[in-house]
């Protein structure tokens, strides 16, 4: 099937529908799926914006409404994770994944489900190790501070992943998986975006939760976004039980912006096709295509459904987890094999997910029970003033009675009610540019401490940085580049107008009880021993042709010493940045380099 993979949405439905419909009348075909891997911001009214991180002038509605209100219907099958610009208490609603809109559904904070035969799974957000270990404590009205942590993605979540055994064919992430670019043109990528070579080099771009995933989960494809560029690479994994090695053909996108390449559409390959390719014959770039569309000849997987369905696995690993889950902020760590739980495996067995189809009886197409759940924008009555409104989801509530699974969105308004709106919360440095953390984390190949690269391009969600090459501009030493908070004087102005409503709105909301029992284990503090595979050849800056090479070594760390002044200054390694709207980012700035 040929299915349309987009990066960052920033709410451009039109724009992206719009250019889908352009290539199938350019080209005569037709395309069945589109994937969004994040930022897609389904901004309902005026009171979602205010749960977006973003700076305040980028709060614009967009064209989501459109489609939420019945206005329009997406003429695609959408589906899509969350990123790091999200109306976050929309989507929370959804924990387990749900309709946002009619044709458009939202995987979850990770989920899996098929489509004519295709497994496709995803993880929301982005990775930041202060709130990795915590639970999904966050409730609207938000603080400053659960404005950022809402989006961070949760090791709850990378456990039920890697309870998966059966073949994925698709994964969608926001940020990268940790070490991806050794296994494409790295060159190529340095060149595009040379403030990412700080992170390259000392090994720190991306996600390491993704890398273990992508590890384990070995999908046939791998799409990404965040980092508003398009790069391509091919990763053959180490062969398991003396079957052949799995290829995993990993893709990242830009923003929708005119001249971007943003979109890309390509048929499937088979696992068979994928896993048959010649790493050192083929081009990474050249497996999707250099071109806008690729077209393959791929067969149809028989008896596959033309509906989207629930994946009875993914179903029954919700179902073994449902226990584990926690809205607190103290820190838990999985249970392990190390004799101090008395289970540490929930994958699903044949018998569980046959209990799931059971429960389900025996439907697992899932129902278009879309509903809205609050007003949608007016344009001809706009309300800016309008606080974040918060309510339960039927689609939840519904698949949590069927299946017995705890409303993780009840349990954390909950845990909200008895703390308190105003709870102390430890402070956070969220640098968002690529998914780099700030202290050091339970993976062993974290070095956090060498990042202090700036990505223009994800801070912001139009062009808001100028590159220049040959202009010298300093930047004040210790400074982040972290602009997703609202800036101070607009967020205190709402702060001071909402508050009081916001907080009375906690006091009216009525939660239904969850489906599973509240009871509070005590936190495991069990040490988490991670490794991550590294590449098996070196790091080459040479001809061409070793530029193309797939399987480079991994790139040594820094020295101490040089650590120290790759993250206290400006190098000559990071370009020069120029801003066109300094004054935005101040006081966001000035408070944040205090920590």
């Amino acid at each position: 099937m040929k299915v349309a993979v987009e990066g960052c949405c920033h709410g451009e439905l039109d724009k992206i529908y719009e250019s889908i419909s352009y290539l199938e009348n350019k080209d005569g075909v037709k395309v069945d799926l589109l994937l969004c891997c994040g930022d897609f911001q389904a901004v309902r009214n005026e009171g979602d914006m205010k749960c977006m991180a973003v700076p305040a002038k980028y709060r614009q509605m967009q064209t989501f409404y459109k489609y939420y209100s019945g206005e329009k219907k997406a003429p695609v099958l959408t589906i899509f994770i969350g990123g790091n610009h999200e109306a976050s208490n929309h989507l929370q609603e959804l924990p387990y994944g749900g309709w946002v809109a009619p044709n458009i559904y939202y995987l979850g904070y990770a989920g899996i489900i098929r489509f004519k035969g295709v497994r496709i799974g995803g993880l929301s957000g982005i990775y930041k190790s202060h709130d990795y270990k915590k639970g999904h404590f966050e409730f609207p009205p938000y603080s400053p501070d659960t404005l950022r942590s809402v989006y961070h993605i949760r090791n709850i979540d990378v456990f039920k992943l890697k309870q998966v055994k059966m073949p994925i064919d698709i994964f969608l992430t926001h940020d990268w998986p940790r070490g991806i670019y050794h296994y494409g043109d790295t060159n190529d990528l340095l060149r595009k975006k040379k403030f990412l070579r700080q992170e390259v080099e000392s090994g720190v771009l991306g996600s390491p939760a993704a890398a273990e995933l992508l590890e384990h989960l070995q999908p046939s494809f791998w799409f990404s976004a965040h980092l508003h560029v398009k790069f391509a690479a091919l990763m053959q994994h180490e062969a398991k039980n003396n079957a052949a090695p799995k290829v995993t053909k990993f893709l990242s996108l830009d923003k929708c912006l005119p001249y971007r390449d943003f979109l890309q559409v390509t048929n499937l390959l088979s696992n068979h096709q994928a896993n048959s390719i010649s790493r050192s014959n083929e081009d990474p770039e050249a497996d999707f295509g250099v071109v806008m569309l690729q077209i393959v000849e791929v067969p149809d997987r028989p008896g596959s459904s033309e509906l989207l369905e629930f994946d009875p696995e993914w179903l029954a690993i919700l179902k073994a987890t449902d226990s584990l889950q926690k809205p607190c902020r103290n820190f838990w760590n999985p249970p392990l094999n190390n004799g101090l739980h008395t289970r540490w495996d929930f994958s699903a067995s044949e018998e569980a997910m046959m209990e799931v189809v059971s429960d389900l009886n025996g439907e697992l197409c899932i129902s278009e029970n879309f509903s809205l759940t609050v007003p949608a924008y007016d344009p001809s009555h706009p309300q800016p003033n309008a606080p974040p409104a918060y309510s339960t989801n039927p689609q939840t509530t519904e698949l949590c009675a069927t299946l017995g699974l705890t409303d993780i969105y009840i349990l954390a308004g909950q845990s909200y009610g008895e703390e308190g709106a105003t709870g102390a919360i430890e402070e956070e440095e969220d640098a968002d540019s690529t998914g780099s953390v700030e202290e050091p984390s339970e993976y062993p190949t974290d070095t956090s401490n060498l990042s202090s690269s700036y990505n223009p391009d994800e801070i912001t969600i139009e062009d808001e940085w100028v590159e220049e090459e040959n202009e010298e501009v300093g930047f004040t030493e210790g400074k982040g580049t972290d602009a997703v908070v609202p800036d101070s004087g607009a967020g205190s102005q709402e702060s001071d107008r909402d508050s009081s409503l916001q907080r009375d709105m906690v006091k009216r909301l009525v939660l239904p009880p969850p489906g599973a029992k509240l009871e509070m284990r005590a936190p495991l503090r069990t040490p988490l021993h991670l490794t991550l595979p590294p590449p098996s050849t070196s790091f080459s800056q040479g001809s061409s042709e070793e530029e193309c090479d797939l399987m480079p070594a991994r790139v040594p760390k820094r020295s101490s010493g040089e650590a120290t002044k790759s993250s206290t200054g400006h190098t000559g390694g990071t370009p020069q940045i120029k801003r066109r709207n300094q004054s935005i980012y101040t006081a966001t700035e000035d408070e944040e380099s205090e920590s």
